[in-house]
């Protein structure tokens, strides 16, 4: 690295040190645990998982986990994209240290994809179908309950459309993802790594 590079790599990494020391002085002002916001963001996070926990196939363990970790990283990256573009804001977070919406991402989100792909793979219905009616309740229910309880809100003109076709772009990629290594694990003609069968 040049001496400009490195500058400027220290003044990022200075600023988000400064960013993240406001996150901490922030929550402990507005979003700590003598808050009702952030009981509401724990129970977002932990409810889900027991749900999940509870009703999961276990059967389809394997595959149901893989396909909601997809989700998991997808939204967390759409996520994440919308709050460092200034798109949207979480205002609350379950610790300052952590990414802005954790509870979603990780949990609520996750577990309501995963669920729905449980169903349409146990009473044979089309995933598709299915995930453009959880998206819509989403984007269109979930959001604006967040955003008029103060939990979510938007940073400029964006809107909840835009909302609605990450949460579809999210389903798509996971299934898609999915779907390719079912196909590979039953599939040992496409393995470069197989053993060679006399």
């Amino acid at each position: 690295m040049n001496k400009d590079q490195l500058g400027l790599i220290e003044k990022i990494r200075k600023a988000e040190v400064q960013q993240s020391e406001r996150w901490i002085d922030y929550w402990n002002d507005y979003s700590h645990f003598h808050t009702w916001q952030f009981w509401v963001v724990l129970a977002m996070f932990i409810l889900p998982l027991i749900v999940l926990f509870l009703f999961i196939d276990r059967r389809k363990i394997f595959q149901l986990g893989f396909y909601g970790y997809g989700v998991h990283v997808f939204f967390a990256i759409s996520d994440v994209i919308g709050v460092t573009r200034g798109w949207w804001i979480y205002p609350y977070k379950l610790l300052p240290v952590l990414p802005s919406n954790v509870a979603l991402d990780s949990s609520f989100v996750p577990v309501a994809y995963i669920l729905l792909y449980q169903y349409t793979l146990n009473k044979n219905k089309n995933y598709y179908f299915w995930l453009l009616l959880l998206c819509l309740v989403l984007a269109y229910f979930i959001k604006p309950l967040l955003l008029g309880i103060g939990l979510f809100q938007f940073g400029g003109k964006e809107n909840f459309f835009q909302l609605f076709l990450y949460y579809i772009i999210v389903g798509l990629i996971a299934k898609w993802i999915t779907d390719v290594f079912l196909f590979l694990s039953k599939s040992n003609k496409w393995s470069l790594f197989r053993p060679h069968q006399e």
